[in-house]
């Protein structure tokens, strides 16, 4: 029998939402988690963000990036540009368990193969937990700073998972000429910063009056604000939930009747090269471009093994017939052993077996006869890369989003695992592209030291002749005062054997570079490229070359950044509050902290602890002007703990900190450690800002 797009969702959600509350209780006064806001069609409509204490820990304040494409520069000479996009639905954790802004685990789905994608849908709903899911901001902030839009999704499930048809009635139900659920659903896409909804309808029991009102409601929702959305082949015009697998008479009417509704429609799994041809003409007709149609590839199960009929979607040498629809891609970090791992495995997914994305060729296996190639040869084969770095200041440290340390500035500030993918740099556009006419080193994302985050850019191998890294597809004007910044560390003193990489538009594939000179310790050290000599001229991409002899070559690049003028340093926040206090024990609290923002660009706040011996420890990080910290432990005997929050620059300039000082209750846990016993309760004694 063949599975369904929903009911694969529906029976691990509900499973999952019958062991939890279906709601959460609004505690304004607390420091519980927040967590990402989802509903029912009822629900929906009290929801109030003035009066919702979770509302301010779901914004993202990341703007959409645009992105750009040099299909002189794709990686893979099948790939096509400005062709068929990508949209990969994801599910995070279950409807009710998707924390707002990370958590304190590194094993996460930190995705890092944004290049690839053109929207991500926040995949999830059930009977049990709610219908209607917001994305979280860390994801948005991630997708936005890669230019990939992001989807809530509206979910509405079969009969057997617990659907009712009384829900799609109240989703579609009017007041005069308003759609009351459609204006809630811009309201949240604006207030929470995501770009649109996926419609997912496959509830049965409608009529043609029932798929004309959603229709309806789209085309109303687009027309009161900058939201999109994305229809699933579930239901057609009939009312009738019957899976076309195509655009065909039954459905197109979700695309025009004859106005635009749906801005692109998710096509179910059963497609065949027929069946998108005749997609492609019928789209075509209604003025619609075929490549807003995706066709579905289910890979919960199986991952890269999941058989797909990729010529018919994307035949060598010719246009791609439509867009790619990935339902679950996350399986690599489901299936995986741990993060290392998963890493390994979103690779394979993405770049293919061979770790680089212009050779994507898979050896045959078996024996004989029976000697086949594996069909999966990853996603760059395929899709040329895309390339958010079209404007200044670009700066990265590499930091995937989650790890099991925490560094700012070369400095270890926290030990533990994280993953927090609002401070998620742009992952490099080539992984990995290398050439050499001797041994290749291996590059690769080095989760054992970092120069900002939990990660770092690290060069290993036999250094035997030059190599040339291809790292970043770029758009980046040269000013008279733009500078290049590269910080390294080295295993000793000495020569780094490398030099920073660059070409220009006007000849993208012959690299100028500059030589980062030795170094005089073992620590992190910065050099500074003026690249005024080539004012006028645009990056149009960013890589690393090594020279020279070197049998056991190790280097880090631990930040790599183009900019304009002085480093800009932001103002320091204000008005730093303690919103509510959770006392988990004697010696461990979770806190919701909210402040004023600074003046000036600011990519994102740090918040530490001041500890007692003079020292800071690190708790988190956000772009927002609010933050949930989940875990502040006593330290000694201390009757207060100092909180900081700092202001980091677009360009990594820090502001002077803001703080506040939150008291400690009672006599310390046993030798001044955390205590263990005790419940949760509720301090309503809150904090007050001591600057």
């Amino acid at each position: 029998m063949r599975r369904r797009l929903l009911p694969m969702l529906c029976a691990v959600t509900v499973a999952a939402a019958l062991l939890t509350a279906p709601a959460r209780p609004a505690l304004a006064a607390t420091g519980d988690q927040p967590y990402a806001s989802y509903w029912f069609p009822k629900t929906i409509l009290d929801w109030d963000p003035a009066t919702d204490p979770d509302a301010r820990f779901n914004r993202s304040r990341v703007p959409l990036r645009p992105r750009a494409q040099n299909p002189a520069l794709k990686a893979n000479p099948h790939a096509r540009a400005g062709e068929g996009g990508v949209v990969s639905l994801v599910s995070f954790a279950p409807t009710s368990d998707n924390p707002s802004q990370g958590s304190l685990d590194a094993d996460y789905y930190a995705f890092g193969h944004w290049q690839y994608v053109d929207t991500l849908v926040f995949w999830g709903g059930s009977s049990a937990e709610g219908l209607i899911l917001a994305p979280n901001p860390t994801v948005i902030d991630a997708a936005h700073r890669n230019g990939v839009k992001v989807y809530g999704t509206v979910f509405f499930p079969p009969e057997v998972f617990g659907g009712q048809l009384q829900w799609v009635r109240d989703f579609v139900e009017k007041r005069g000429r308003s759609y009351p659920v459609a204006d809630k659903l811009v309201q949240v896409a604006e207030h929470h910063g995501f770009d649109g909804w996926f419609i997912n309808q496959e509830t049965e029991g409608g009529d043609a009056a029932l798929a004309a009102e959603l229709r309806s409601l789209m085309k109303y929702a687009r027309a009161k604000g900058p939201v999109e959305f994305m229809w699933y082949d579930a239901m057609t015009e009939s009312g009738a939930v019957d899976w076309q697998e195509a655009l065909t008479p039954a459905n197109d009417a979700f695309l025009n009747d004859p106005g635009r509704v749906a801005d692109s429609m998710f096509l179910d799994f059963g497609w065949d090269a027929a069946k998108l041809r005749s997609s492609r003409a019928l789209a075509r007709s209604l003025g619609r471009d075929e490549h807003e149609l995706y066709a579905g590839i289910d890979t919960e199960a199986d991952g890269y093994d999941t058989d797909v009929p990729w010529e018919a979607l994307f035949p060598a040498g010719r246009p791609h017939a439509a867009s790619l629809g990935i339902y679950r891609p996350e399986w690599t970090w489901r299936s995986s052993s741990g993060p290392a791992d998963f890493r390994a495995r979103d690779s394979r997914f993405w770049v293919g077996a061979n770790g680089d994305p212009s050779d994507t060729s898979t050896p045959p296996t078996g024996k004989g006869p029976a000697q086949k190639a594996p069909a999966w040869k990853g996603l760059a084969r395929y899709v040329a890369e895309s390339t958010p770095v079209t404007g200044k200041p670009f700066v990265t440290g590499f930091n995937l989003g989650h790890g099991d340390f925490y560094n700012v500035g070369g400095v270890r500030v926290r030990d533990g695992g994280w993953n927090n993918l609002s401070v998620q740099d742009v992952p490099p556009t080539y992984q990995w592209l290398v050439s050499s006419r001797g041994t290749e080193l291996t590059p690769s994302i080095d989760f054992g030291d970092a120069y900002e985050g939990g990660s770092s850019l690290r060069l290993t191998g036999r250094l035997d002749a030059v190599n040339t890294v291809r790292l970043y597809q770029t758009r980046l004007p040269v000013a008279a005062d733009t500078k290049m910044s590269v910080v390294v560390k080295a295993p000793a003193a000495g020569p780094t054997h490398l030099r920073a990489a660059v070409s220009f538009t006007d000849a993208p594939t012959r690299f100028t570079t500059f030589d980062l000179g030795s170094t005089r310790g073992t620590g992190w050290e910065r050099r500074t490229i003026d690249l005024s000599a080539h004012a006028g001229r645009t990056i149009a991409q960013i890589g690393l070359r090594t020279t020279g002899v070197n049998k056991d070559y190790d280097i880090r690049v631990g930040q790599l950044a183009v900019y304009d003028g002085a480093v800009d340093r932001p103002s320091a926040p204000s008005g730093l509050t303690v919103l509510g206090v959770t006392d988990v024990s004697d010696d461990r609290k979770s806190l919701r902290l909210a402040w004023t923002g600074s003046r000036g660009k600011v990519h994102h706040y740090d918040v530490y602890r001041r500890d007692p011996g003079g020292g800071r420890t690190y708790l988190g990080a956000t772009p927002n002007d609010a933050y949930f910290v989940p875990r502040l432990d006593r330290a000694g005997a201390e009757t207060s703990t100092t909180i900081e929050v700092e202001a980091v620059s677009t360009e990594y300039g820090r502001s002077p900190a803001a703080t506040v000082a939150v008291p400690w209750a009672g006599d310390p846990g046993p030798s001044g450690r955390p205590s263990t016993s005790g419940g949760s309760t509720t301090s309503r004694d809150l904090a007050t800002p001591t600057s």
